[in-house]
């Protein structure tokens, strides 16, 4: 346990550093704009600068598509900001102590002005011409092109590619991760080509800028050579055209290197997390450009007339990565390995087992018929893509997600029917029309005069008529309520769903909501499970309160009422009262239409019924509830009477009662109304506006 507990320590711990790291490294670039830097240091950056060109050169060589390398763009920023800050810093120096002579800018530049001028200022003048040439108007005028042409044929394609993720993920060759991932590397794609394109101008204005810098240096140097230090006019051009092409050379050189590397990698997209993270991890990924960039560092080492100890330097620390980074991760191949080879293992386990693996389920299964399936499931991906957010909205109106939806095939169904079953169970079966749509027929209006068969809406049990799609505008020009087939399945899965919330909220999904849980909230779990409630009496609380579609989406809340009522009271209903009196405000909320809630009252004589029904013990506890059947009956067909006109006048209303009647009101009218929400006195909570719409009796 100490072992796996110290080791998120460290990591974190490595993270943070790696995070300082680089911020001060950028930091430390932004400071060589301002501060004059010692020509040792000028050696360092400069030295750093070439090992940076030439280790992104070799990584854009050796990948295996441009995504691995996604933060070319934010690494190229950077380099180009290290070698216009110490092109700044060279020119203060070469500025300030040019006169001093051929080394008063390091030996970096004084190394590579003598090993590519050969002594001679004008060769060394015509090779830096030629460099930008070469860089300005052939490499990056190509590479900014090519970026261009592949971000407007990216963006072209996006549609093409996410109609054939979609297709994918409806037959169901693909799942919803790997939809996910698809559409996510489609999405960086692009963006890796957007960003291509303007990247390529940071290059472009180095190349600029280093033409500029250079002609400052040259005619600024011969001036203050001549005027503030005395010098000959032909030792001062000798001088400072000798450093400032020097520099130059040794700013365009890298300069030159990147922009060939952009252009690779950009004729072979986006990238995400924080930028240290993707820089530091792509660049340290490929061990062999490592090499290569150490090696290269170690023969410029040991060319006579370059400086020894900043390139060593430089090509030591590539060469110890390089050893480093395969080491790390062999380790984590071999992690890997022994993970694959366990679940290899639990994989035979479970095939030899197949009986077992026959028994399981899917919870909710949406079965089509032949033809049914033959529209739905391969035409388009529209009906897994409506599936998956109807699942959203549950979740986010009822506080939980419900079990993946199986969408699948049967050839026992009737050819038009399709069937909806619970944990295996068909719950649910109707029929869809192909080509027509479902034409809703209200009360009092006559029925249109056009073929077709009446029949019920299978959601809500209205009466409708299946009409041909042809008919759609005239209808609805009539003034009725026209549905398409996918429509009609989709509301009748929804309203299933509904009806069987407390079944769908298994053991697991309530142990998942309450990890989600704030730390406190967990300690509170602590104190009453299982000493007062037991997880399934939790569990029990819960699916009381999705059975009357009462959402649990503030389970925080649920849980201290179920804490200050379950020292009292064991009864998972007693408890549930409590927690409905607790989440009133949140009850009516959902309920009311206009900021009023329309009520129905039970009614007087039935308030005193239902009261005298309920039998207590010497302690006040309920103890059973005795109704004559007859006054069961009569109050059945009563309040039948009065919803049923409420309802054809088009009310949204609740029942209201006593609450110690409530559950057993309940109990009578959802057999008739199922979906009728009932309240009781104390769940209606003060500033809540009340519209009675009459009462019961």
């Amino acid at each position: 346990m100490t072992t796996s507990a110290t080791l998120p320590a460290a990591q974190t711990a490595g993270r943070s550093l790696r995070d300082v790291g680089f911020a001060t490294g950028i930091v430390l670039i932004l400071t060589i704009l301002f501060l004059p830097i010692p020509s040792v240091l000028i050696d360092l950056g400069l030295a750093l600068s070439i090992a940076l060109s030439i280790l992104i050169l070799m990584v854009a060589l050796w990948i295996g598509k441009p995504l691995e390398f996604s933060a070319f763009p934010t690494v190229l920023l950077i380099v180009t900001m290290l070698r216009l800050s110490l092109n700044v810093a060279t020119t203060r120096v070469i500025l300030s102590h040019g006169a001093e002579g051929d080394g008063a800018a390091g030996y970096v530049i004084d190394g590579f002005a003598k090993l590519v001028m050969s002594g001679d200022f004008v060769i060394g003048l015509i090779v830096f011409v030629i460099l930008v040439t070469v860089n300005f108007l052939v490499i990056t005028k190509g590479a900014t092109r090519i970026a261009e042409v592949g971000a407007r044929f990216t963006l072209d394609a996006i549609p093409g590619k996410q109609m054939a993720i979609d297709a994918d993920l409806s037959a169901g060759l693909i799942d919803d991760k790997e939809a996910q991932l698809r559409r996510r590397e489609l999405e960086e794609e692009s963006s890796f080509f957007g960003a291509m394109d303007g990247a390529s101008k940071f290059v472009r204005g180095d190349a600029i800028a280093g033409i500029i810098i250079t002609a400052v240096n040259l005619f600024g140097g011969i001036v203050i050579g001549t005027t503030r230090h005395g010098m000959p006019l032909a030792e001062a051009v000798d001088v400072f055209v000798k450093l400032s092409v020097g520099d130059g050379l040794v700013t365009q050189i890298p300069a030159l290197i990147t922009s060939l590397a952009a252009g690779l990698l950009v004729s072979k997209g986006g990238t995400r997390g924080a930028a240290e993270q993707a820089v530091l991890g792509q660049l340290g990924k490929h061990p062999r450009a490592l090499v290569v960039a150490a090696s290269v560092m170690g023969l410029l080492a040991l060319t006579p007339g370059l400086p020894f100890f900043p390139l060593a330097f430089f090509g030591g620390l590539l060469a110890f990565v390089s050893w480093f980074v395969p080491r790390q991760l062999r380790e984590k191949q071999e992690r890997e390995a022994i993970a694959v080879q366990a679940e290899k293992a639990r994989e035979e386990v479970e095939t030899k087992d197949s009986v077992k693996e026959s028994l399981k389920t899917a919870e909710i299964e949406l079965c089509l018929g032949k033809q049914l399936a033959a529209e739905l499931l391969t035409s388009h991906g529209e009906l897994a893509h409506r599936v998956s957010k109807m699942r959203r909205k549950f979740a986010k109106q009822y506080g939980f997600v419900v079990p993946d939806i199986k969408l699948s095939d049967s050839l026992t169904l009737p050819r038009k029917s399709y069937e909806i079953r619970i944990h295996g169970t068909p719950v649910a079966t109707s029929e869809l029309r192909i080509g027509e749509i479902l034409v809703i027929l209200p009360a009092g209006k006559p029925k249109p005069d056009l073929p077709g068969d009446e029949v019920r809406e299978p959601a809500f049990g209205m009466p409708a008529l299946w009409v041909s799609d042809s008919y759609g505008n005239e209808v609805r020009r009539d003034g009725y309520t026209t549905v398409d087939t996918l429509s009609v399945l989709l509301t009748h899965l929804s309203e299933v769903i509904r009806n069987n919330l407390p079944q769908l909220l298994s053991y697991k999904d309530m142990r998942a909501l309450l990890d989600r849980l704030d730390p406190e909230y967990k300690r509170l779990i602590d104190d009453i499970c299982p000493q007062q409630i037991s997880f399934s009496g939790l569990q029990g609380v819960l699916k009381l309160l999705l059975a009357e579609r009462v959402s649990i989406r503030n389970l925080h809340l649920i849980l201290e009422a179920v804490a200050e009522i379950a020292p009292h009271v064991r009864r998972a209903e007693q408890v549930v009262e409590h927690v409905r009196m607790r989440m009133a405000q949140q009850i009516c909320g959902d309920l009311t239409e206009g900021g009023a809630l329309k009520v129905l009252r039970l009614g007087n004589r039935w308030d005193l019924v239902f009261h005298q029904s309920v039998k207590r013990d010497g302690k006040g506890e309920v103890v059973e509830f005795d109704i004559d059947p007859r006054l069961l009956e009569e109050f059945g067909t009563a309040a039948s009477a009065a919803i049923r006109q409420r309802m054809e006048d088009g009310h949204t209303f609740v029942l209201v009662t006593a609450p110690d009647a409530r559950p057993y009101v309940r109990m009578v009218v959802e057999r008739l109304f199922p979906t009728l929400p009932v309240l009781s006195h104390v769940e209606i909570p003060r500033g809540v506006t009340i519209d009675s719409i009459g009462a019961i009796g």
